[in-house]
Order: structure tokens, then C-alpha cells, then sequence
């Protein structure tokens, strides 16, 4: 295990959320600002790829990213959280991409897609057969399930459908009456579906849609899903920290045998809620580039841009350190565990014709927590008694230690800055295949 980065105590106040930057990426294509579909193959659908053969990988993803911040538009999907206890999606859109019902012949859509993502971390091309990845959002999508298969077509992956009992939706009760749509909301779902897919093209969904926003009612989404028998659940959406969040832990994310991943937030330094439940694995967000290294990737924290916006971490004011945290700078929970790609400069592949006119460049931390979940899948059922979130923490040295970049300015410097070993933003590092996500 790699040893934690040490430093004073720090607490972190309950973030007040910000509009996430305006920023760039050198896309496949651009043209004015926008950018059009690229030649269908692997290479092509990467969105930052400057490498120059006299910088180092980790220095140039780092200066390719900067670089492309300056002059990208972004638009969160989700607004801001109104009132405590509610909730907002951390699903970060692309605006200067021109978005595009269908393609044109031979060509791909702009953003990583699942080939990328399996080539980045490692992963298997097949398992996870028979495993169920729950999804919980909140509000309806009315074309997840069609969206997801033109996903699931371009790039060859097994139907998941209804009928052959790969996908299914349900409100948070279990049946089938939906709650009302919401093209935000729908815009999340469709990214959630997609890194699902991307990750583990063999699992199946379950999409459990709560009643609202609301801490109570995605709680019960979660509490539905475990219920119906899912053994990973992805929950993509946070807010301020609160007193009432350890009886929110006990309520709805204290589930022995679950993978439950939260994302950190968008927002940079600042700790979200339930990405502080010490029940779950929270993740944070990388920039990911192809380069010449042995990996043939890079990555640095999602948060280099001019106004400190990234993956969200640092030191929660009221969950409890669970025992396999061992940094000692923060005497509560520390987010984040992991992490994987969510900077929309380096951004990802979705479908989506609710929210959008049909393929989209998303990314945000609402990426990377649905791509860990299925990661999770891939690495096999957690035993009955087990804690998930904990086993990161055991295989280390199984996962790509993120060393550079930062998402705002803190004390200690590891809560907000990459180093060796442990730090906030990343956590112990992204996948190198599964091995860390078993016992």
C-alpha cells in the first residue's frame, strides 16, 4: 500500500456550488469553435492528444488540457441545489461541440468511447457476465432505453434491451410509475448508461429513477436498488455536507456486500455529500491522454483550469474516517478513494436525444462514478459482509498513481494536490485493471 501524504488537520466547509469554467479541448475536429465527427477508429475519438516526444507524458496531458481550458464551453446539466438536503447532478456538457443526431459514414463521435476506456485502464474485453450495475438518479428519462442502444450499436457492444432482460427501469418503489422528466436529469442518465456500458458491456442496468432530488428520495432509490438485488450501484450527484448526513450513512449507504460509488463533485476543493459517506467509494476526476508512454496514456487531476473547477475532495466536517483511511492530515472521512476521466476537455462519447440532439461530449465526476461501478462489476460479487470501499485500499499498487495537477488551494496541500501516494483528488489512483476493486 502506498503510504499517505502527511500534513495538519483540515476541515472543509460545505461547498457552495459554482458554475464550472468555460474550457477547450483539441477535439478530433474543430472548426469555429465547434467540433464535427472524426474518422471511426480508436485513435480518433480521443479529444486531447498533443504529445511532444521531448516532454514528459504526465507534463504534457497536464499542458495540453491547460492549454485547451482557455477557449472550451461548458454548461452544467443539472441546477444548482435550491434548499438542503437536495441534490444535483454532476454531469458537466459540452457546448462548443457541435452535436449531431447521426453520423455521417465512416466516421465516430467526438469523446472517448468504450475501446479508449479499456485501453487507458486495462481492462478485460469480456466479464461481468450476469452482474447488475444500478444506476440512481433522479426523475425521468423517457428514451434511456432506445438512446442506450444506439450507444451500445456504435460501438459494437451486446444489445441491452428490455426484452432480453439486459436493462430495466423502475421508479423508486419498484414498479413502473415514473416520475416526472426532466432533460438535466435525463442528460445524467444517459451518461451513467453509457460508462456502465463502456466499462462492463456485459452487465446488466438497472435504472431506478427516484420521485425527486431530494437526499430522501435518491436514498430510497438506493435502498430500491439493493433491494432488487444489485450488488454495484452508481450515484452521480451531490450536495452541501449537513448534520443530518451520518443518519443519512446508516439509512441508505450501509450496505455490507455493495459496491456503491459516489462522484466527488465538479466544483473543485470541497467535499460533497454522499461522496463523504465513509460507506462508499467516492470517486474524483482525472484529464486523460493518449501519449508514447508504456501505458500509452497520461492523466493529472481534473482541475488545472484557471478558476480552480475540477473533481471535488478534501475533508468532510461530519462523517467519520472509516479504519482503512489512513492519511492523517484529515481526522474525518477524506474524499476521494479513486478516480477515472471526467474532465470535459477529455471528455466522453454519449448519446443522449432527450436532454441533446442526440451524440454529446459529457464528462464531469458524474463519468467517472458509474465507470468505477462497472469496474467493480468486472472484478466480481463482493462477499456478503464485505465493504467495498475498502478495497482500493488493500491493492494499491494495483491502480495509476496520479502525481500531478491540483483543483484549488488547501491545507494540507495533499486534500486539493496530486503527489505520490495518497491525495484528495484522485485517491489512490485510476484502474489498472480490476485487481483493485476485489478482495
Amino acid at each position: 500500500m502506498r503510504s499517505p501524504r502527511k500534513g495538519r488537520s483540515a476541515r472543509t466547509r460545505g461547498l457552495a456550488r459554482r458554475a464550472v469554467p468555460t474550457l477547450l479541448s483539441a477535439a478530433t475536429l474543430v472548426i469555429g469553435g465547434m467540433i464535427a465527427a472524426a474518422p471511426s477508429n480508436a485513435a480518433s475519438t480521443a479529444l486531447v492528444r498533443h504529445t511532444s516526444p521531448n516532454t514528459s507524458p504526465t507534463a504534457s496531458a497536464a499542458t495540453s488540457a491547460a492549454r485547451t481550458h482557455a477557449h472550451m464551453h461548458t454548461r452544467r446539466l443539472c441546477a444548482h441545489p435550491s434548499k438542503p438536503g437536495e441534490m444535483a447532478c454532476n454531469a458537466v456538457a459540452r457546448t462548443d461541440v457541435k452535436q449531431q443526431l447521426s453520423l455521417r459514414p465512416h466516421a465516430a463521435p467526438g469523446g472517448y468511447g468504450p475501446a479508449d476506456l479499456r485501453s487507458a485502464y486495462n481492462l478485460p474485453q469480456s466479464g461481468g457476465d450476469g452482474q447488475t450495475v444500478a444506476i440512481v438518479d433522479a426523475n425521468d428519462d423517457p428514451n434511456a432505453e432506445q438512446d442506450l442502444a444506439t450507444y451500445r450499436a456504435q460501438y459494437g457492444l451486446p444489445e441491452c434491451t428490455t426484452a432480453n432482460g439486459c436493462f430495466k427501469k423502475v421508479d423508486q418503489n419498484g414498479g413502473t410509475n415514473y416520475p416526472a422528466p426532466d432533460s438535466g436529469w435525463a442528460g445524467e442518465i444517459s451518461l451513467d448508461v453509457d460508462m456502465v456500458s463502456a466499462a462492463c458491456p456485459q452487465c446488466h442496468i438497472l435504472l431506478v429513477e427516484a420521485n425527486s432530488a431530494s437526499m430522501d428520495d435518491l436514498g430510497a432509490a438506493v435502498n430500491r436498488a439493493v433491494a432488487m438485488g444489485a450488488k454495484f450501484v452508481s450515484n452521480s450527484y451531490g450536495g452541501s455536507e449537513d448534520s443530518t448526513d451520518a443518519t443519512s450513512d446508516e439509512q441508505y449507504f450501509n450496505h455490507p456486500g455493495v459496491a456503491i460509488t459516489v462522484s466527488s463533485g465538479d466544483s473543485g476543493y470541497g467535499v460533497e455529500y454522499p461522496a463523504a459517506s465513509k460507506y462508499v467509494t467516492a470517486v474524483g476526476g482525472t484529464s486523460l491522454q493518449q501519449d508514447d508512454s508504456s501505458r500509452g496514456w497520461s492523466e493529472t487531476v481534473w482541475g488545472t483550469s484557471a478558476g480552480g473547477q475540477g473533481a471535488g475532495s478534501g475533508c468532510s466536517q461530519y462523517d467519520a474516517k472509516p479504519a482503512w483511511q489512513q492519511d492523517t492530515g484529515c481526522s474525518n472521512r477524506t474524499v476521494a478513494d479513486v478516480a477515472a476521466v471526467a474532465d470535459p476537455a477529455t471528455g466522453l462519447a454519449v448519446y443522449d436525444t432527450y436532454q441533446a440532439s442526440g451524440w454529446n461530449v459529457y464528462g464531469g465526476t458524474s463519468a467517472s462514478a458509474p465507470f468505477i461501478a462497472g469496474v467493480y462489476a468486472l472484478a466480481g460479487t463482493p462477499g456478503s459482509s464485505d465493504t467495498p470501499a475498502s478495497f482500493p485500499y488493500s491493492h494499491a499498487s494495483a491502480l495509476n498513481d496520479i502525481t500531478s495537477g491540483a483543483n484549488g488551494s488547501c491545507s494540507p496541500s495533499y486534500l486539493c494536490t496530486a503527489g505520490d501516494g495518497y491525495d484528495g483528488p484522485t485517491g489512490l489512483g485510476t484502474p489498472n485493471g480490476t485487481a483493485a476493486f476485489t478482495q
